[in-house]
């Protein structure tokens, strides 16, 4: 596999190797080994999620306030616009984002470490969308980021977007930071 850094640091793009021919392809979407040579030996992941968008639907941007989780994302069907978010008051690549197109076609995966906040636009009629997640959900310690945080200033590819009522409610960073 290939293995790409961002500007962010510790966010890696994953370009599997896919062996293919006229039946069809094979991938390995995760192997322990080989997965913690790049994201570290400690990696250990809990819960795996599964789910299905129609075109235009965006989920995030989400974190976990204490118990933050790193989340290994790739698109099974169809093709999403894929973000992820320095939340860290303290880092210097503070409220910079890294966006990637992630699709069935490509089979890339996203590695997004414990500490940002993660979010995706479905672009495709449809997309199924996995990820792996290094810590439980736990409802009561979610955060998130409003979508279109003029601080972040994301170009999600398309502007007309699906929210769910609670991500219309998300704060802006700067309200997040005054938080801690």
């Amino acid at each position: 596999m290939n293995v790409v850094k961002t500007k962010l640091s510790g966010v890696l793009v994953i370009e599997p190797a896919v062996f293919g021919d006229e039946r069809g392809f094979f991938l390995e979407t995760f192997q322990l080994k080989r997965y913690q040579e790049h994201l570290g030996e400690n990696i250990q992941f809990v819960q795996d999620n599964h789910s299905r968008s129609p075109r235009g639907v965006l989920r995030g941007l989400h974190f976990q306030k204490t118990k933050p989780q790193g989340k290994l994302v790739r698109v099974v069907t169809g093709e999403v616009y894929d973000v992820a978010v320095d939340i860290n008051p303290h880092s210097s690549t503070y409220g910079q984002y890294e966006g990637v197109v992630l699709s069935a076609k490509n089979k890339k995966q996203l590695w997004i470490p414990p500490g940002y906040a993660h979010g995706f636009l479905v672009l495709s009629d449809s997309a199924d969308f996995e990820y792996k997640c290094t810590d439980y959900y736990d409802p009561a310690d979610e955060g998130g980021v409003m979508w279109n945080d003029p601080e972040i200033n994301i170009p999600w590819p398309l502007t007309d977007v699906q929210l769910s009522d609670k991500d219309t409610m998300l704060p802006f960073l700067k309200d997040i930071k005054s938080e801690n």
